[in-house]
């Protein structure tokens, strides 16, 4: 597997959320384009990637695929077209530089909001369609794991997970300290463009239940609401969904306030109630908060508090970057020692066969005592002999230098021969 990892790349860095919107793969998309991979070109580790802001795929191949799997993936969505959207993709041809992208995509230095905390979970999903389907090998396991390790100390040792660094994550941090972490408020969701659809997302990622969506166009809210198993509400009836609700995040977009204090002129606020205004211009009346037990909270409000957490996030980079430098080094290490792995083992087995036929020559003279020692004597003997050019074979490896090496043990023990004769008493 030594320099063969590949990957293609399509992000909110490369594509508008039409295009995105476009190729996005669910479950069974991801899967039935990996069954696609196998079949067209036997691919055996293979990592397939989606979520809102992009599409990946990861694969350990000596050719490079990278232009048909786009064109594939791209055939699979019913874009026909191919070249009209090719542009729209990053090819990683290079295997130095897939690791490298996938360690960074995974830990979020490229996610949309720096830091999101969704994609390491996002990514766990599409290591286990991998699993599920028998496509993730040696390499592909051991990327993941050190992976995963990897962003365990990103987030122990550095800050960069730290608070709330986008606008809608922001806003859903603040209900818990305006109500208490254990309690679950009635929440109402009223505009379900981008931001409220990102609030949703946030939502449901912190386990609240009592969510309520209402929005004009009815069909938008009820497709979220089936996506996320919320409610929804009819916006007609908002006077009384708000009564009912212990905190409003409100995100419409409109040149006049849509809460106002003549809308909540009957309001009877026995306990406080939150609105959280994230429109621009503000839907939600300043004049609303003299209303005894009501408090507002505009996006000024909300965005000093993300951007205090993102500006944090961003000066713990240069130490998520390091992590990341040191991990990859010390897989690039182990996947240097995968090419050495074969030779190894078979210098052992050569060593132990000459070993055995040494000692049964003289077994028939020996007690089961004396055999017994002699076979443990001889094993030891055997490993300290094996022992410095296993050393000298993974340290050429580091220097780029393992094929000669390899070549000298091959040749010296006729390694290629021994690993014949073995596969045949196998057989």
């Amino acid at each position: 597997m030594l320099d063969t990892f590949k990957s293609i790349s399509l992000s909110h860095k490369t594509a508008p959320l039409k295009v995105r919107e476009l190729i996005a793969l669910n479950e069974d998309e991801a899967k039935q384009l990996m069954l696609r991979l196998r079949d067209f070109f036997g691919l055996s580790d293979l990592l397939v990637v989606s979520t809102c802001n992009r599409t990946e795929v990861y694969y350990a191949f000596e050719q490079d695929l990278n232009a048909e799997i786009a064109r594939l993936l791209l055939i699979e969505k019913g874009l026909t077209d191919t070249d009209q959207y090719l542009p729209y993709f990053q090819f990683y041809g290079a295997h130095n530089d897939a690791v490298q992208h996938l360690f960074e995509v995974c830990v979020g230095l490229h996610s949309q909001v720096v830091g999101d905390m969704q994609i390491p979970n996002q990514v766990k999903h599409a290591y286990q369609w991998s699993a599920d389907l028998d496509m993730a090998g040696p390499f592909l396991h051991r990327l993941m794991h050190t992976i995963f390790f990897t962003n365990k100390r990103v987030t122990q040792e550095t800050p960069f997970r730290d608070g709330a660094a986008s606008v809608s994550y922001a806003a859903v941090e603040l209900i818990d300290e305006l109500v208490g972490h254990n309690q679950n408020p009635n929440v109402l969701v009223i505009g379900l463009g981008e931001i409220g659809a990102d609030v949703c997302l946030n939502l449901e990622a912190r386990n609240l239940k009592n969510i309520t969506l209402c929005n004009r166009t009815q069909a938008k809210a009820e497709a979220l609401a089936s996506q996320y198993g919320f409610r929804t509400a009819d916006f007609t009836n908002l006077t009384e969904e708000i009564r009912k609700a212990d905190v409003i995040i409100s995100s419409v977009m409109r040149d006049e306030p849509l809460i106002t204090p003549s809308l909540l002129q009957n309001l009877n606020v026995l306990t406080y109630k939150y609105f959280i205004d994230l429109s621009v211009p503000r839907s939600v009346d300043a004049a609303v908060e003299q209303i005894p037990g009501v408090l507002v909270y505009n996006i000024d409000h909300i965005r000093n508090r993300a951007d205090e957490a993102l500006n944090q996030r961003l000066a713990a980079i240069p130490q998520v970057e390091a992590i990341i430098a040191q991990a990859v080094a010390e897989f690039g290490d182990w996947s240097k020692e995968m090419v050495v792995s074969p030779t190894i083992n078979k210098l052992k087995n050569a060593l132990e066969q000459i070993r055995k036929d040494e000692i049964a020559r003289h077994l028939k003279h020996l007690s089961p005592d004396e055999s017994e020692k002699v076979d443990k004597i001889t094993r030891g003997i055997m490993q300290k002999i094996i022992k410095l050019p296993v050393l000298q074979l993974k340290a050429a490896c580091k220097r780029g230098e393992a094929e000669t090496l390899i070549d000298v043990l091959n040749d010296l023990f006729d390694l290629e021969k021994q690993s014949a004769v073995d596969y045949k008493q196998e057989h």
